[in-house]
């Protein structure tokens, strides 16, 4: 298992490694190639030929591509000196660069956004999990019943309805007409269980509600094929109890697509829910990525990209962990 794990770990890195090489390329080489001088997008129209040319060699913008690459791996963990002449500006570990707009280190942008995009995931998924595999299971169990189709074809709206159509609904409703949930603009730690609460609050119920949909249709589809093996039979011919068959048996096999499932989403929400944070104006990675892209601000759009990669690399390898915790068939192979 330890080497296993030291296996993966490696492969996380070169992961991350490729995808900022490859977003690094796309976001600073292509304007170039294009013709576009990214100091301008530092430094507005206005400036002159001198200032761009003391921005170029400030950034490294005239450097190779490997040089400029190598510069900004080595200050993520080192830090980072932005030097012309004797203009010298140090960026401090973790150095994600300075923002083209506010000239901010990208690095304070992600702390401080960090926290919402992590709040708003932990609650959503932990409601969406527990709501759709309990939904799944019972349709799996009364197939056929009046539970089980109204169960699927709630799901099935659940999961045609965009986030920003049913945010929308939603906060028009429990916000603005009944007056039940309160949204803020910002999200401070003076007060973190009523403000963090009520701004929340709504975002997990109307993203759980969503991703459950899905997690229903999944579970009770693998639930019933689950239900039809070998093994199930036996364990119920040799007089175990139908909840421990269900527990036991098959609940845990089932268990695998969904995992897999799970660390997908949750590592994606993890980099940022553009879409939900956009609806619900939340100060999270989705929002500062939207914010980002529309200023063309290049550093906080590679530093959210590192943040959402290493997210869902992470995940998945927390995933592939506890398919052996989850199936023995795993440790057995």
């Amino acid at each position: 298992m330890l080497a296993y794990l030291i296996r993966r770990l490696i492969a996380v890195v070169v992961m991350v490694l490729v995808v900022l090489l490859a977003t690094f390329t796309v976001f600073f080489m292509l304007p170039k190639w294009a013709g576009q001088d990214i100091a301008v997008l530092f430094a507005g129209k206005s400036s002159g030929a001198e200032q761009l040319a003391g921005i170029r060699i400030k950034l490294g913008l005239d450097d190779p591509l490997l040089v400029q690459f190598w510069d900004f791996v080595k200050g993520i963990p080192m830090g980072r000196d932005y030097a012309n002449g004797a203009d010298v500006t140090h960026c401090p570990a973790p150095c994600f660069g300075y923002s083209f707009r506010t000239e901010a280190p990208v690095w304070e942008t992600l702390k401080d956004a960090l926290p919402v995009t992590g709040a708003l995931a932990a609650g959503a998924c932990v409601l969406w999990l527990i709501a759709g595999v309990a939904t799944g299971v019972l349709s799996a169990l009364k197939r056929g019943t009046v539970w089980d189709r109204s169960a699927m074809i709630t799901a099935l709206g659940g999961v045609s309805l965009p986030i920003f159509f049913t945010g929308m609904i939603a906060m028009g409703l429990f916000v603005h007409t009944l007056g039940w949930v309160k949204i803020e603009d910002t999200l401070t730690t003076d007060d973190p269980i009523n403000i963090w609460f009520e701004t929340l609050i709504l975002p997990w119920i109307v993203l759980a509600f969503l991703n459950a949909a899905m997690y229903a249709r999944l579970t009770r589809a693998t639930m019933l094929e689950v239900l039809g093996e070998d093994y199930i039979r036996t364990a119920r011919a040799k007089g175990l109890g139908e909840a421990v068959v269900i527990r036991r048996h098959a609940l845990r096999s089932a268990m695998t697509p969904i995992l897999t499932v799970f660390g997908l989403d949750l590592g994606v929400l993890l980099g940022g829910a553009v879409l939900t944070e956009s609806t619900f104006n939340l100060p999270g990675l989705g929002l500062e990525a939207v914010k980002a892209i529309s200023n063309k601000d290049l550093p906080v759009i590679l530093g959210v990209t590192l943040c959402a990669s290493l997210a869902i690399a992470l995940a998945n390898l927390v995933v592939d962990l506890l398919y052996a915790v989850i199936d023995p068939r795993v440790r057995l192979g």
